[in-house]
């Protein structure tokens, strides 16, 4: 009996001394929460007790004579003492781990801001010069008299910049899905209309290669659905020109558009892209759609591309909730298949554009930069535009306010301007008192493309947003559209 109770002795002296180490160790941690006053006292006393409990365990074991229950309680002490160091260790490691975590999430987001911030920035940088280089080129086709060997160095460096500032595009859109940004839109948009853009593509990228082309469409083509017409172009645009791409002459590509599953409130829209080209290999087929992989990424590929399209073709689809597939042999061509469920639009309505003309009209520009301000009001006094031109948004501000009400039938505002932003312009003159503030349409016109820069336009009291470079036709259909809804308003009908 006597060597238990020693050992209970001696056990629970060396039990208590690696309990004191095990609190001083969390004394140090706490002292990492930056405890002030008291607080850090607090962390000692519990020491200051072990010790005394330890030179208890020293003086009873060389100047007592303990028995088994004294002894027992003794090692008792220090092996409930040492339950409660483990689970401290146990929550302070947790705390640990957790505030690592956080460390490194806030690290992420961090990197995720700069990341998007570098992005808009290099984005608006871009596309300024895109601007004014597709807008000059716009400008330039449009010249009577332009000989055929211009017309077609123009239409070359037109089609080289729409390749380039399709990369942008996807670059965008990729980092949009990413981050969460990039949303869908629900409107109403009629299949013709939005067949008519990317079967014009498909139609003149096959004509500049020598290809064949073919177009196919159902009873479909006629309808009007609810969707993002916008996104669903960017896809079609993307598998078409990757079918050109990838078909050399003599070859073929064939558009074609059907709809199945149709049930009362909508139906799914299949648009399939057939072309006789290279194909691709069994293998990589399950590749295609992921980010930055080519079959031949090797510096001999002719064909060019960054890697970029498909995937963000893919992700774009499952944003809208549709789906494509992609079937190939190597050496025979390939078919990529988008399918898309949507809702029937609940009645067709005239275009917003239909009888509404732009001539006669006069549409103020707040732009900085005079050379974009100028390809402006030359696509515009293309239509009979009268345009007046500010500097920035302060002047944009001043002259409105000083104009007679009605004198501007639409606003074009860059949202990039020194003294006064487009936001900050758009938010002062929604709030003037005159009949005209409220209603009249101001659409961004600037180089800020992500989602994020929408929602801001939108809040800011802007009616629309219209990323640079904005081709012509895509222009005048938006002021057609908002400048129609506002002679409604003012109930003055067409000018």
């Amino acid at each position: 009996m006597e060597w238990l109770i020693d050992g209970m002795i001696y056990l629970g002296s060396a039990l208590m001394v690696y309990n004191i180490y095990g609190f001083i160790r969390f004394a140090r941690w706490g002292k990492t929460l930056n405890l002030r006053g008291k607080g850090k006292g607090l962390l000692y006393i519990p020491i200051v007790l072990l010790v005394l409990f330890l030179l208890g365990y020293i003086a009873v074991g060389i100047f007592g004579s303990p028995d088994i229950i004294v002894s027992g309680i003794l090692f008792g002490g220090s092996l409930f003492v040492f339950f409660i160091y483990l689970l401290l260790d146990g929550i302070t490691r947790r705390i640990a781990e957790s505030e690592h975590l956080q460390a490194k999430l806030d690290a992420a987001e961090e990197s995720s801001r700069a990341k998007s911030a570098f992005l808009a920035s290099v984005s608006h940088e871009m596309r300024t010069p895109m601007n004014v280089i597709i807008g000059l080129d716009s400008i330039a086709l449009s010249e009577d008299g332009v000989p055929e060997k211009t017309r077609d160095h123009l239409e070359k460096i037109g089609s080289s910049a729409k390749r380039l500032l399709g990369l942008i595009n996807n670059i965008l859109d990729m980092n949009s899905i990413e981050s969460g940004e990039l949303e869908a839109k629900k409107e109403e948009f009629s299949l013709r209309d939005a067949l008519d853009q990317s079967s014009v593509v498909a139609n003149t990228l096959c004509s500049q290669k020598g290809l064949e082309f073919s177009f196919e469409a159902s009873e479909c083509i006629e309808r009007s659905y609810v969707g993002d017409m916008n996104k669903i172009n960017d896809i079609l645009l993307v598998i078409i020109d990757n079918a050109v791409k990838y078909t050399d002459v003599p070859g073929k590509v064939v558009y074609s558009v059907n709809s199945e599953n149709a049930t009362e409130n909508g139906e799914t829209v299949v648009f399939t892209v057939r072309d006789t080209g290279v194909g691709i290999d069994e293998e990589f087929l399950p590749k295609i759609f992921d980010p930055f992989t080519q079959e031949d990424a090797s510096s001999t590929n002719s064909r060019g591309g960054s890697g970029l399209g498909l995937a963000a073709a893919k992700k774009t689809s499952d944003l809208l909730g549709g789906r494509i597939t992609a079937t190939s042999k190597k050496g025979f061509g390939s078919v990529f298949t988008f399918s898309l469920p949507l809702e029937f639009a609940k009645k067709d309505e005239p275009s917003d554009t239909e009888d509404c003309s732009l001539e006669g009209r006069r549409i103020l520009i707040a732009e900085d930069l005079p050379e974009n301000a100028e390809i402006v009001c030359d696509l515009l006094e293309l239509e009979g535009v009268e345009t007046e031109h500010a500097l920035n948004g302060k002047i944009a501000l001043d002259m409105f306010a000083s104009s007679a009400p009605g004198y501007y039938d639409a606003i074009l505002m860059d949202l990039r301007m020194p003294e006064m932003d487009g936001l900050e312009a758009t938010r002062n003159i929604r709030k003037l008192d005159r009949p005209d503030a409220r209603a009249v349409p101001i659409l961004a016109l600037t180089a800020n493309a992500f989602e994020s820069d929408v929602k801001k336009s939108l809040e800011s009291g802007m009616n629309d947003h219209l990323a640079k470079p904005t081709d012509a036709d895509t222009l005048y259909a938006a002021l057609k559209k908002h400048i129609k809804r506002y002679d409604s308003e003012k109930g003055s009908g067409n000018k």
